[in-house]
């Protein structure tokens, strides 16, 4: 009852009780929970002595026994939620007028139905490919319980649909349904009056359906050649045909269609749920007319014989309608071949061999080991002894042993065993084969070991051998010791020259020790280990002299080097060992190189002092070459000892190569 109801009677029974004498009170409104017993207290009412209470109307589910209100039926809130009960109390006095009291009585709701689906089974079709999130159907249930919340759950797992929310039935795709993957899902949805939490003491009722939804091809494939590669592209499956090969026979018409390798020449539709019909033509123009197809079963026939050896290739294509969008091509190769007159054959008929490791040919053990050839001739080919270059061998059922130009060959590690096994040989040009046995014996070597092992000789002539090894590699240490030790000499010798060349300049004293000077003897130096060998450097007054630090650094240099000699330590011993070049008398010694002057010379007369080339014999060979030795001549270009005695060396004659002039400061 609503709210206005509600205050209506509210407004009577205040009537009632204002106008008239209290004779019974009782309470003006009572609830009462539905699916109660018969007989069950209602309301007790409260009578003055003498007054007795009566129900006004009966048709009411309640009886009044003395002051009793009692349930005369069982409530349903779904039936009625609300009775009006008038209860008259009433005195024997006819001057007393009677009281009408009004009770009205709520029924209480109570959880006491079952939720229902409208149907037990639900068949649904989907489309196949569409997105993620579409809604496709939704499967609510009712409940006869007012102001009931239904509560929704899967109870069958799946990987492609869900429920919107537990309290929204409605099915959404969770992933995309390819029909090649599935073609239908089985759900079982179940409805609850109470939370999925739940709750203690809570009635809870449940109920359930099934949902069979079926996934629906779509047409989005073209047809595919068969057989064909499968192979998935961003989620679209491609389905590659290698195309097809077939031969004929030149000059030979052929009446029933052409053999194709694979297997006959046919396409499906993509969409194996659509399964739509194929219609077969070819692409472009066929090579003259020569060949036809049929549009419906893609058997291919020639229609004249062929006059032209070699290959011919055509295109065919395969579409689900003639005028379909949905289509594709593959390819036919025809090869026009001599037809042949024999077969291959091979030279026996079985064939024996022996192997012992892998990557090993194999040996014919009837032949003195020599190696195993597997032969197959064809008598085609007698012009070419009937050996056919078409011809490749194989061994059927097995990849242990492979055939390399007839001679066999142990691909993979086995145990020793005999092996019955078959090769065959197949000619490539027209598939004729021919097959014959082959046994092979596994045997695996082993390193002999003599008897009672190894001896004193063997162990000797193994020491024997390291021995010689070792002498050898000791010869060539010796040789690059020796290398390394000539090295060392050539620096020590300009180590030396270098310390000369300091000494001189510091002997002297003055501003002036840089000494520039050239010894046109060591021209013709056949001393390999010297270091002066090769043209002079000569050097003009004006040039100036040189800083002392370049010679130091290259001292300095030069000694690191030669750190295993000690040369660093003994410099300054050295240096006064070095005796000059510059001398009265003339030495012959063995690698002794000097510009030497007669005793009567005065530096101050300025003459010019003659400079005997060296004549030893081992410097005659240059000198011979070069024609004879032209003296040089020594001036002195000032008398002033203090400062230095200027010594000019020169050649006489005035169109000589060596015509340098060298002035050096003392």
């Amino acid at each position: 009852m609503d709210a206005s109801g509600k205050f209506f009677f509210f407004f009577l029974a205040f009537l009632a009780t204002a106008e008239t004498q209290e004779l019974c009170s009782a309470r003006e409104i009572v609830q009462v929970a539905e699916n109660n017993a018969v007989g069950d207290l209602v309301e007790t009412l409260i009578l003055e002595e003498g007054v007795t209470a009566s129900l006004v109307d009966s048709n009411v589910p309640f009886i009044l026994e003395g002051n009793r209100l009692l349930a005369s039926q069982v409530l349903d809130f779904e039936t009625s939620q609300s009775h009006v009960v008038k209860v008259s109390c009433s005195k024997n006095d006819p001057n007393i007028t009677p009281l009408i009291r009004i009770i009205l009585v709520f029924v209480l709701n109570v959880n006491d139905n079952a939720p229902v689906f409208e149907k037990s089974t639900y068949h649904i079709d989907i489309n196949e490919l569409l997105k993620v999130g579409t809604v496709i159907g939704a499967f609510p249930a009712t409940d006869r319980d007012a102001d009931t919340t239904l509560y929704y759950t899967l109870t069958s797992e799946s990987n492609y649909l869900r429920l919107e929310s537990d309290e929204n039935p409605e099915l959404v795709i969770q992933n995309i349904l390819d029909y090649d993957k599935v073609q239908s899902v089985q759900l079982v949805l179940r409805a609850q009056d109470t939370p999925l939490s739940g709750s203690a003491g809570d009635v809870s009722f449940t109920a359930t359906t099934t949902i069979e939804a079926r996934v629906v091809d779509v047409d989005n494939r073209p047809p595919w050649f068969q057989p064909c590669d499968r192979y998935e592209v961003a989620g679209a499956v491609i389905c590659q045909s290698n195309g097809y090969t077939s031969q004929v026979y030149l000059n030979e018409m052929q009446a029933e269609p052409l053999t194709l390798n694979p297997g006959p020449l046919y396409a499906i539709d993509g969409d194996v749920g659509i399964n739509e019909a194929i219609v077969y033509s070819f692409l472009g123009e066929t090579e003259e007319g020569l060949f036809e197809i049929n549009a419906n079963t893609g058997d291919i026939s020639i229609k004249r014989a062929v006059d032209v050896l070699g290959n011919i290739s055509l295109t065919v294509l395969a579409a689900q309608t003639p005028t379909s969008s949905q289509f594709t091509t593959t390819t036919l190769t025809v090869s026009v071949q001599v037809k042949t007159l024999h077969k291959p054959k091979f030279e026996r008929e079985s064939y024996q061999g022996v192997v012992s490791s892998v990557g090993a040919m194999a040996t014919d053990p009837n032949n003195n080991d020599e190696p195993l050839q597997i032969v197959a001739l064809d008598e085609d080919y007698a012009s070419m002894e009937g050996k056919n270059p078409h011809i490749v061998y194989r061994i059927i059922g097995s990849d242990d042993f492979s055939i390399i130009q007839g001679y066999l060959f142990m691909t993979k590690d086995l145990p020793e065993d005999t092996l019955s096994l078959q090769v065959e040989a197949v000619d490539t040009s027209n598939r004729e084969k021919a097959v014959a046995t082959l046994s092979v014996e596994v045997k695996t070597e082993e390193v002999p070991i003599p008897p009672g092992g190894f001896g004193p000789e063997d162990m000797a002539a193994l020491g024997a051998t390291l021995g010689i090894l070792l002498f050898a590699c000791v010869v060539v240490i010796g040789v690059l010791v020796c290398r390394l030790q000539r090295g060392k000499a050539d620096w020590k010798k300009i180590h030396e020259a270098s310390i000369f060349r300091s000494s001189l300049g510091q002997d002297l004293g003055g501003e002036k020790q840089g000494v520039q000077y050239t010894n046109e003897a060591f021209q013709h130096d056949n001393d390999d280990g010297s270091v002066g060998s090769g043209s002079p450097y000569v050097m003009n007054a004006e040039e100036g002299p040189t800083d002392n630090s370049v010679f130091k650094s290259s001292v300095a240099t030069l000694s690191t080097l030669l750190e295993g000699d000690n040369i660093s330590q003994e410099s300054s011993d050295k240096e006064k060992e070095v005796k000059p070049i510059l001398t009265k008398e003339r030495r012959l010694e063995e690698g002794y190189k000097a510009v030497w002057f007669k005793e009567d010379i005065d530096p101050d007369a300025k003459e010019e002092v003659v400079i005997i080339p060296d004549s030893r014999e081992d410097d005659s060979g240059d000198e011979d070459d070069e024609g004879p030795a032209k003296p040089s001549k020594v001036g002195f270009t000032e008398s002033d000892m203090d400062s230095g005695l200027g010594v000019k060396i020169e050649d006489p004659a005035e169109d000589s190569d060596g015509g340098n002039d060298l002035n050096v400061n003392l």
